[in-house]
Order: structure tokens, then C-alpha cells, then sequence
């Protein structure tokens, strides 16, 4: 395991808390570093990142493959005309990822990055939203992803890279 996930709080109630890590500059940096390195010279035309952590850690990816960023952000917040599609988090609280219709143009390759991936819905959620725009899932980033049958899914469909 990297040094720098001993940054993250484990001590919490129910989700572990990320900031610690990303408010340390150079364990921050490493992390995006190491998340994307995977990633570099393959052909992938964007990264989406989720609302709300995985814009944090989606950017810089971003800024380190060199590509753009297209924030697929949680229902109701864009004040435009979406796409949307709804799911269950790991709450059990119906929830919904919303992009611009406009923000994916068929045939573009796509990153999807968050930060924790608990049950997979919210990334399968935002798995519709590339598809539906056109555009294909080229991987999938996150510092860690629980394991569940979605997961699992998730992992044999798509080139996934996790850190823990």
C-alpha cells in the first residue's frame, strides 16, 4: 500500500474521509500521479469525473493526461438541458448524475474518475451517461473500489485502476 493512504481517516462513521489526503501537496500530487499513470499514452479524449470528490481528483488527472474535464454532476445542479440517469447510492437514497448533452461527442474516449467507489452505481450511473452521449468508457480511476458483484462487473467490462 502506498505511504500516502495512511493520510486518508479511517476513523470516521460510515465513509472513510479523503480530504487529509488531498490537502497534502506533494501526497496529493503522487496520487494523481499514480492514478494516472496508467492512463498516459492511451487514447482517451476527456476525463469524467463525479460529483463531488471526483471533481477534486478528476482534474488532476486531467491536467496530468493532458485532456479535458466534463463534470458529471449531481441531479438538478446544472442550469442547462442534461442527460441524466438515476440510481442508488450506497445510502439507499435515489440519487441522479445529470451531464450537458453537448459535453461528449460520439466516438470520444473517456476516462471516469471518483475518488471511492463503494457499490458501483454511481459510476455505473455515470457509464450510461458516456454511452448515451456516444462517446466510450475507456477506463475507469479511483483511489479504491469496494468489492460487490457491481464492482466485480465493473472490473471485468472495463480497464479499472485503483491505488488501494
Amino acid at each position: 500500500m502506498k505511504n500516502y493512504l495512511s493520510l486518508i481517516d479511517t476513523n470516521t462513521q460510515g465513509r472513510c474521509d479523503v480530504t487529509p489526503l488531498f490537502a497534502d501537496r506533494e501526497a496529493f500530487s503522487q496520487l494523481a500521479d499514480d492514478l494516472a499513470r496508467p492512463f498516459l499514452g492511451v487514447d482517451n479524449d476527456v476525463v469524467v469525473a463525479i460529483d463531488a470528490m471526483g471533481f477534486i481528483l478528476g482534474t488532476a488527472i486531467a491536467e496530468r493526461l493532458g485532456v479535458g474535464l466534463v463534470p458529471a454532476r449531481k441531479g438538478g445542479k446544472l442550469p442547462v438541458e442534461t442527460i441524466r440517469k438515476t440510481f442508488v447510492d450506497y445510502t439507499r437514497e435515489e440519487k441522479a448524475l445529470e451531464i450537458r448533452p453537448d459535453a461528449l461527442r460520439p466516438g470520444t474516449s473517456v476516462l471516469i474518475v471518483d475518488e471511492w467507489i463503494e457499490t458501483g452505481a454511481q459510476v455505473s450511473a455515470a457509464i450510461v451517461l458516456v454511452e448515451r452521449a456516444g462517446a466510450r468508457v475507456a477506463g475507469i480511476a479511483a483511489i479504491r473500489i469496494d468489492r460487490c458483484p457491481a464492482t466485480d462487473a465493473m472490473r471485468k467490462n472495463y480497464t479499472v485502476h485503483t491505488i488501494w
